[in-house]
């Protein structure tokens, strides 16, 4: 007989509120029927300023399906919150959460401008990614290489070694789900290398709160920027410019005049 989960939620403190989070922002999204273009991230919208979107992304889901597949996956790994003999534990956990949602957003958007510019696939540019994924596949890999010997449940019917899992999911939600952002993913995964190998190292509560500040004034400068909030102590020369696109919040599409959008699930 396993745990009552109040005692689970005790044990796993911030992964539990992170999950209360995303659930209540998906609820949020569902009620007001938000469309992915209002909370995804492409290329071409953090071109025209709008950073708030590498936040908004990671916390939005499309499905309830993405949903709940990232969560499980998130609620299986809370168990580095127990972890602080590893080095790891509560405050690595919230540190490092701070770490793979802004490096794997902005790793995306490098891996969008390459494809883009040398590869010549214009079509990422459009392309919009919304979802924890890369959080979630960030913190597989960090496991996977701190205690190789865990296994990783899913959905509590399915038990893949830590080891492996990154790839293996990797590949599966590739081939199951083919909107699943293969780049998300895989950017999750680069981050979670380089903490765990010590390429990103030296987080503590100081770095971690002075992160936080900054992500916090530069979302709202940016959402201020591109005109979805009104602060009066903020000035900003407004841009205008015609872009061509309409957004239709009740479909959940946005179209375009010329181009289609594609939705990536991360």
């Amino acid at each position: 007989m396993g745990k009552p989960l109040f005692y689970e939620i005790m044990e796993k403190p911030a992964s539990s509120t992170i999950i209360a989070i995303c659930s209540l922002i998906w609820y949020y999204i569902q009620k007001k029927n938000i469309g992915y273009s209002d909370v995804g991230l492409s290329y071409d919208t953090a071109m025209e300023g709008q950073y708030w979107r590498i936040i908004t992304s990671s916390f939005s889901h499309i499905s309830i399906l993405h949903l709940v597949f990232n969560m499980s996956a998130l609620w299986s790994l809370g168990v580095i919150e127990q972890l602080k003999s590893l080095g790891l534990g509560v405050e690595f956990y919230l540190q490092y959460t701070i770490v793979l949602v802004v490096l794997s957003g902005l790793l995306v958007l490098a891996f969008y401008h390459l494809l883009i510019h040398k590869v010549k696939l214009e079509h990422y540019k459009r392309v919009t990614a919304v979802g924890y994924s890369c959080v979630v596949f960030g913190w597989m890999t960090i496991l996977a290489a701190k205690q190789p010997s865990t296994k990783l449940n899913l959905f509590g019917v399915l038990s893949l070694p830590i080891s492996f899992a990154p790839f293996e999911s990797l590949i599966f939600t590739s081939i199951i789900v083919p909107q699943a952002s293969f780049i998300g993913h895989l950017s999750g995964i680069i981050v979670g290398y380089a903490v765990a190998w010590g390429l990103i190292h030296g987080m503590n509560n100081y770095w971690a709160v002075s992160m936080l500040g900054w992500i916090v004034l530069i979302f709202v400068w940016s959402l201020k920027k591109s005109g979805k909030i009104e602060l009066g102590f903020i000035e900003i020369e407004p841009v205008t410019e015609s872009v061509g696109l309409v957004a239709n919040r009740n479909s959940r599409s946005l179209q375009m005049e010329e181009l289609p959008l594609r939705v990536a699930q991360v």
